[in-house]
């Protein structure tokens, strides 16, 4: 297992938050944006007409950025293997361990839901699940061995 990193940060406002998705976003960078009354889909751009949404998230190969909306604000963790040094988040503990899992994916042609499930290229252009390369990440304590976050994350 490899050392990971939990960061929180309350009374954001939604600037902020895309300004925290910019500094941390790279070229392969995903996100899923969900309102009360409809998701984003896994996208490889941020979806404007859903940003910023109630709430969501923007992962990578180092790192998952949740936020949420908290009354007017928002509130953000960060998931991260590698260090961090991000006004105004704050370490949640110290010795979090990571490892990666594979993550699996339903067919489209087979939905388990009213409406098939989206994934959206950077044109905003249909693509097969299957050419996402997504895994999980794991974030156990290390003293408790409890899993306490499963993270989103791009595999190689």
């Amino acid at each position: 297992m490899k050392k990971g990193f939990v960061y929180v940060r309350s009374r954001l406002s939604a600037d902020d938050v895309k300004k925290l998705l910019e500094q941390l976003a790279t070229e392969e960078s995903y996100y899923f944006v969900r309102s009360p009354h409809a998701v984003s889909g896994i996208c490889m751009k941020l979806p404007d007409e859903f940003f910023p949404g109630f709430e969501g998230q923007m992962f990578n190969a180092d790192r998952e950025l949740r936020w949420k909306k908290q009354g007017s604000a928002y509130e953000a963790l960060l998931l991260s293997r590698v260090p961090a040094d991000l006004e105004g988040f704050e370490a949640i503990g110290e010795n979090w361990e990571c490892c990666d899992r594979a993550a699996y994916f339903h067919d489209l042609n087979e939905p388990k839901f009213p409406k098939s499930f989206i994934y959206k290229g950077e044109n905003d252009e249909k693509i097969e699940s299957k050419n996402i390369s997504i895994g999980q990440r794991y974030f156990q304590d290390q003293r408790t061995a409890t899993v306490q976050f499963v993270a989103l994350t791009i595999t190689s």
